[in-house]
């Protein structure tokens, strides 16, 4: 059974290895059910396990070649990628149709060497689930408007010995990744401390873009160069 697994994985091809689509994971799981079911009963014979194993693969590879021929059984079969992130400004409503926290897309990014959501111009979360990220230009990702990216009122100003200084507060100082202030329309007061600010602080920041309260905040983060990135929650829920 363990060479014959081995010889249906490779017979897939390496599309079963390296990309997992949600077809893929079904077949994966059921090859290794079908070879269990013999392993665990030694007294079954090996063609109760065989033959809907040849089944499963042949069934596979069936649709893979007719996916070759169809894009519309693909889009059927393994879906269609979705946008997270559109020209810097998170779409909530795509989060909340795949059921995607604020948390999971903090940690995709960081997988991706990203600090914070300012950095990012569009986010897709492939149909395999890793997140696809394209960062913004150096030249572009400066003073950019509130609207899910860093505002230039709540950016940090430039000083004369070339220090960063917000709403005339002494530059923010501390090591470490770009910590989250709001979340969902809650306060962090943890990292409000960290950077020694108060509430007081950053209902100002969060008026500065336009939002009046907290819980009109989807996220609210700071990086440790102290700026400011604000994503608004969709008016339509």
């Amino acid at each position: 059974m363990y060479f014959l697994v081995y010889c249906a994985m490779r017979v897939m091809g390496k599309r079963e290895i390296g990309k997992l689509s949600m077809f893929d994971l079904v077949v994966s799981i059921m090859l290794a059910e079908m070879a269990a079911f013999v392993i665990e009963d030694i007294d079954k014979p090996l063609s109760y396990g065989i033959a809907p194993m040849l089944t499963l693969i042949i069934v596979q590879i069936g649709m893979a070649f007719i996916g070759l021929k169809s894009r519309r059984l693909r889009l059927m079969i393994d879906g269609k990628p979705t946008v997270l992130i559109s020209k810097g400004v998170l779409l909530r409503d795509e989060m909340r149709k795949q059921r995607y926290n604020l948390d999971d897309l903090l940690q995709q990014l960081r997988e991706q060497n990203v600090d914070s959501i300012g950095e990012v111009d569009f986010a897709i979360l492939e149909t395999t689930g890793k997140l696809t990220v394209f960062p913004k230009d150096e030249n572009t990702s400066n003073g950019s408007n509130s609207s899910g990216s860093d505002s230039e009122d709540s950016s940090s100003s430039k000083s004369k010995t070339g220090k960063n200084q917000i709403d005339g507060f002494p530059n923010i100082k501390y090591e470490g990744l770009p910590l989250p202030l709001i979340m969902d329309g809650k306060v962090q007061d943890q990292n409000l401390e960290i950077i020694q600010k108060t509430r007081f602080w950053l209902k100002n920041q969060i008026q500065h873009n336009g939002i009046l309260d907290f819980k009109d905040v989807f996220i609210c983060s700071i990086d440790h160069n102290g700026k400011i990135y604000v994503s608004p929650k969709d008016d339509k829920k």
